[in-house]
Formats: C-alpha cells, sequence, structure tokens
C-alpha cells in the first residue's frame, strides 16, 4: 500500500473558536533537543528571546503575505552556493510560522545529498524522505516533533546519489500533493541544496509553488545571482533574504 495514505494518522489539527490549531500527536515522535544546542546552531526557541526573533518574524509575515494573496502553501528555500545559510533559515522560518497560532508547519529536508536538518535539531534517525521514495517506508513513521509546538520535521534520510531523479519521480510529486492538501493551515517548507551546485532545486521547483532564495551578504556574487534568476525565470520566487548581514539582522527583498 502507499504510505502517503497513512500521513494523517501522525496527528489530528482541530481548529478551536478562537482559531488557534490545536495537536494530538498520536504516532509522531516527540524529541527535546538540547537547549545549548538550539543555541549554538542559531535555532530559534519560542519560550527564549533571541536577537534574531524579530528578524525571523518580520520574515515569516512578509513570507506569509504573499503566499496567502496567492494561495500558496509550499516554498522551497535554496541558495546559489554552500555555505549560505538556506538550512538554517528553513528552521528558522519553519519555527517562526509555527509559532502563529492559526498555523502549522511540515519542515521537509530535500537536500538529499547533504542532509542537516536532523542535526541542527539533534534529531537521531536512520530513516527519512529517502527510505520512502527508495523503499515505501511510511512517513508517518518518520516524521518528529523537535520540541516546537505545530512544527514537524520529516528528515532527509540516507544521503542519495541520484537524488534529482528521485526530487522529480512521480512518487514525489503525489507525496508534495497529499502533504499539502491534507491540511488547511499548514505551510510545507522544503530545504533544498544550492542551486548553482545541482540540478536538484531546479527539477524539484515546478511541484512546489514558489521558490525563496538565500543571499549570503558579502559572499554571494552577483553573477551568481544573475545566473541563478536565469535558472528560475520561470518560477514563482518569493524573495531573497539576506542572511550573515553585518548588523546580525537577516533582510528580505520581495521579487520584482
Amino acid at each position: 500500500m502507499n504510505s502517503i495514505q497513512n500521513t494523517a494518522a501522525t496527528a489530528t489539527e482541530n481548529v478551536r473558536f478562537d482559531d488557534k490549531v490545536n495537536i494530538a500527536y498520536t504516532q509522531t515522535r516527540i524529541h527535546k533537543p538540547e537547549q545549548s544546542l538550539l543555541k549554538q546552531n542559531r535555532i530559534l526557541c519560542s519560550d527564549s528571546p533571541s536577537k534574531w526573533l524579530e528578524s525571523y518574524r518580520m520574515l515569516r509575515t512578509r513570507c506569509m503575505q504573499q503566499m496567502d494573496a496567492m494561495e500558496w502553501k509550499t516554498v522551497a528555500i535554496t541558495s546559489t552556493s554552500g555555505g549560505s545559510g538556506n538550512s538554517l533559515t528553513a528552521v528558522n522560518l519553519a519555527i517562526s510560522v509555527a509559532m502563529e497560532l492559526d498555523r502549522t508547519a511540515l519542515l521537509v529536508d530535500a537536500n538529499l545529498r547533504n542532509p542537516s536538518i536532523d542535526r541542527l535539531f539533534g534529531i537521531k534517525t536512520d530513516a527519512g524522505l529517502s527510505d520512502y521514495l527508495l523503499n515505501d517506508k511510511e512517513i508517518s513513521s518518520m516524521l518528529v516533533n523537535p520540541g516546537v509546538e505545530r512544527l514537524v520535521v520529516l528528515p532527509a534520510g540516507n544521503p542519495l546519489f541520484n537524488a534529482t531523479e528521485m526530487l522529480r519521480s512521480p512518487k514525489m510529486v503525489r507525496l508534495v500533493n497529499e502533504l499539502k492538501s491534507r491540511y488547511p493551515s499548514r505551510i510545507i517548507i522544503f530545504d533544498m541544496p544550492p542551486i548553482l551546485s545541482h540540478d536538484d532545486t531546479l527539477g524539484f521547483s515546478p511541484y512546489v509553488d514558489c521558490v525563496l532564495l538565500v543571499v549570503e551578504e558579502g559572499h554571494t556574487k552577483t553573477d551568481e545571482l544573475k545566473n541563478a534568476a536565469s535558472l528560475l525565470k520561470d518560477t514563482n520566487v518569493l524573495g531573497a533574504v539576506f542572511n550573515k548581514a553585518t548588523d546580525n539582522k537577516i533582510g528580505f527583498n520581495e521579487a520584482v
């Protein structure tokens, strides 16, 4: 049996009269990360303010305004090159979305060549998205709540050498459609490899509603941005995030 049919069994979402989404996890594993690890990895903690919190809240608000206006539910986060911080941006944006009382967030590690989401949260897992794509392992058995209410993570699993082909496979397309149609309040964020390094992100981009590009201030070259823009010319680009800014804030420019 196709395992995506069982994804609904992992949690139930109930909207109360005050529009707050309540989650009751049934099969999803709950992981309680070490606060010191979160701080070391610059991951937001909802009950502990940080100097990045307001910047990510602003990023969330501007992204959600555009996505809501277009009725978009899925966004892929990429960069021009490695080390720009798109995985951290994906994590913190997902946490920020989950902080909103009327939304839930699903963070999918779709960097099947060099996964990092499990490491950032300190999640120990031996299975993930790649195991679903290769071996039909049930999605419900691999989802993890990383200690943040209304947020669920799907780890990447073991790295794949044929990541491009697997991300474009009919099975992956069915999964994306299933995930985004299951709950109306859910925003799905896919952490992707750098767009100029591999074909993975470009090949996968038609299956998501939009793409968010992470730019490392002072390091991302103009030619790289031009190349990325050319590759994404037929894609809904949500905007560009300026990461590692000198003022310890992140910036956001909407696509024009």
